[in-house]
């Protein structure tokens, strides 16, 4: 029979929700709901500009990361062009890449970390039109400093963009945003409201990138994408900076917490700049599946990376903290279930 999770950490989201004043003004713009939104998001990308010291030419706005890696693999990536990634990282990126007929090249990681060098030797010896890199990275939580993105600006390729995803950079250490003029050409930076402020229900992503570029994705993008709802609740958000302090505080709390069930039930949880810790299960992955099944079976929602030797952990979302007593509640017996399983 089924039955729904007791604790749901297996999808990055939230669990403190999004700031009171976002709730109050999409709860008001519901009731104008009957009209269109702005298709050119022209509050929005004002706000975000401001937020970012740039011009709104330099501003993409759209349904989330997703919804805009996509637009963006449309518009530069066609049948055989090659793309550079790292193997093991956010797949959906590379879902869009295979739609249009895309030619995926994959770095492997350098322990917990994806590996700027290895992606830009790569990239050297294909000549990918787009390069991909997620700082901080999903599944593993681990993050690079800024300087080290700058400098990987001047190896590129010529033919070859920078595809930044910092959608967990509000959570991360201090110097980790590297310091990039918003008209460079060589980078698109992709940002978020679905993790520190909590709205992954909603949809809402930007892009930060030259004008030329941003002016382009007008000819590909869904210009009723954005409803009325979506745009008001992001634009209160970014207004409440106060409520993402307290956010990233629970954050760094809760990051201690976690790390702290982890250690005490024989787990290596690995240095998280994100809203979830990964943790290093200690055996192979098909130990890590065995353990993850046994969480989801006690009520438990986590995942897993899927690619070797990534896959030796969990990934385990932060939350309150009747969520992760929950998982403290759970996780001695998972890992006994597993044990036995395996012998």
């Amino acid at each position: 029979m089924q039955r729904p999770f007791t604790a749901r950490l297996g999808a990055n989201e939230s669990l403190f929700g999004p700031s009171p004043a976002a709730l109050a003004a999409m709860r008001e713009a519901a009731a104008e709901v009957w009209m269109y939104g702005d298709p050119e998001n022209h509050d929005l990308k004002a706000a975000l500009a401001a937020h970012h010291s740039c011009r709104p030419e330099n501003i993409v706005v759209g349904e989330g990361i997703d919804g805009l890696l996509g637009y963006l693999v449309r518009l530069m990536i066609g049948p055989g062009d090659p793309v550079v990634t790292s193997l093991g990282a956010y797949p959906t990126f590379n879902f869009h890449v295979a739609g249009f007929g895309g030619t995926l090249h994959r770095a492997p990681y350098k322990g917990d970390h994806e590996d700027p060098e290895a992606l830009l030797a790569l990239a050297a010896e294909v000549r990918p039109r787009l390069l991909y890199l997620a700082n901080p990275d999903n599944p593993m939580g681990s993050h690079h400093p800024g300087a080290v993105i700058e400098a990987m600006l001047d190896h590129l390729p010529e033919e070859t963009l920078l595809v930044l995803d910092e959608a967990y950079i509000d959570l991360a250490p201090p110097g980790t945003a590297p310091e990039i003029a918003p008209e460079d050409p060589r980078v698109i930076r992709f940002r978020t409201f679905s993790k520190a402020h909590g709205m992954a229900g909603l949809r809402v992503g930007y892009a930060i990138c030259a004008a030329p570029l941003a002016q382009a994705f007008d000819k590909v993008r869904n210009h009723f994408g954005m409803g009325r709802i979506a745009q008001a609740g992001a634009l209160a958000a970014l207004k409440d900076q106060g409520w993402l302090a307290e956010v990233q505080a629970k954050v760094v709390a809760a990051r201690v917490r976690l790390a702290g069930i982890a250690k005490a039930n024989g787990l290596r949880p690995l240095p998280s700049a994100t809203n979830f810790i990964t943790m290093d299960c200690g055996r192979d992955g098909d130990h890590a599946r065995v353990l993850l099944a046994a969480l989801v079976q006690a009520g438990i929602f986590v995942r897993m990376p899927g690619v070797a030797p990534l896959d030796r952990c969990i990934r385990v979302s932060l939350g309150d903290e009747t969520a992760l007593a929950a998982f403290e509640t759970a996780l001695p017996g998972a890992l006994a279930a597993a044990l036995r399983s395996l012998g």
